[in-house]
């Protein structure tokens, strides 16, 4: 009986922008143009069509590291992961940032660079070539991490932050803003004994030490006899909270700014638990305005903050990018205002 070897199937050859120019009928130059979104080149509808069916009839993509080394960048946006925690709010902030960049044929990667701070994290961030870095920690990149960006191809740096950073693009988001809102409702509210919950967790103080700097300059400019503020560390544990409660009575405090609407549902429930009457006893606001505050009962005043669209920001972003040698931009991203619940 004669064996027949097994034969292997033939492996298909990678399809290159050659064969899409073969089957759209164009030369491999309009191809580029078409698949790279050259603005500097007028293509008809039709012709764009034709390219892109062929490349999708094709399974043909562009080569990206090749595109990268004859431009000299990507169409990358990093986007260094922060070590910060970042809450709902500033999640689909960034989730409608990023849609709106990839509609602009950016493409966004999140980079992990836990532990590493200025020279060495923009160095890690160069290696990858990107057209623009939207670095959310001011602390992880300094002016010199700047200039090792723009010297590897990145056309615009932009710093997420309450500081800004030399050679950058900075896009401030002031904390104090949601202290000074806060501390306005409760004085109004009578509350002249203020307490401030200060978040003991890791790395939280780069948001809530503005706010409680807001905080306490609204009410000493506010000049009411009596009026003070109080500082109040708290862990994220229902221990915690059970022994700030337990101490609330004898520390004279008639309401409290709890930095977030998470800290604040979790000390109110502690007061409620402790036979602490909210509003009567102690007045509780927080911030970020959740869903859950609302379900509560009562429900939680909060400082809702206003961010601006993230397709304005990918606007902003392409906008930099074809003008790479403009002064750096200091843009207020930040807004506050007050949502008086029954809490307060």
């Amino acid at each position: 009986m004669v064996q027949i070897p097994n034969q292997q199937p033939a492996k298909r050859s990678v399809p290159t922008s050659a064969d899409v120019a073969r089957l759209a009928g164009v030369s491999r130059a309009t191809v580029s143009y078409v698949l790279n979104n050259a603005g500097t080149v007028r293509i008809s509808e039709p012709t764009r069509r034709r390219v892109h069916e062929a490349a999708r009839e094709l399974g043909y993509v562009p080569h990206a590291a090749a595109r990268s080394l004859r431009a000299g960048h990507s169409r990358m946006v990093l986007m260094p992961t922060s070590e910060i925690p970042m809450g709902p709010l500033f999640s689909r902030f960034f989730n409608e940032l990023q849609w709106a960049l990839s509609r602009l044929d950016y493409t966004v990667v999140q980079y992990a660079s836990l532990g590493m701070t200025g020279e060495d994290a923009a160095r890690a961030w160069a290696e990858l070539r990107p057209v623009a870095v939207l670095a959310p920690d001011t602390s992880a990149l300094g002016p010199h991490g700047v200039t090792v960006l723009k010297r590897s191809g990145a056309k615009a740096v932009f710093t997420l932050g309450p500081q800004r950073v030399e050679g950058a693009h900075a896009l401030l988001m002031d904390g104090r803003r949601v202290g000074e809102a806060a501390a306005r409702h409760l004085l109004a509210r009578g509350r002249r004994r203020i307490g401030a919950v200060v978040p003991e967790e890791p790395g939280l103080d780069l948001f809530s030490r503005p706010r409680v700097e807001g905080l306490r300059a609204a009410v000493a400019d506010a000049h009411i006899a009596g009026a003070s503020v109080t500082e109040l560390p708290l862990a994220y544990e229902e221990g915690s909270a059970a022994g700030l409660a337990a101490r609330w009575r004898s520390l004279g405090l008639e309401g409290v700014f709890a930095y977030n609407d998470e800290y604040a549902m979790l000390l109110m429930r502690a007061l409620q638990d402790e036979g602490i009457a909210v509003p009567e006893e102690a007045a509780v606001i927080g911030s970020d305005d959740l869903m859950l505050g609302r379900l509560l009962r009562p429900r939680l005043s909060t400082v809702r903050i206003e961010l601006p669209s993230g397709r304005g920001l990918a606007e902003l972003v392409d906008r930099v990018v074809r003008d790479p040698g403009a002064e750096p931009e200091v843009h207020d991203m930040l807004g506050a205002a007050v949502v008086h619940r029954e809490s307060s």
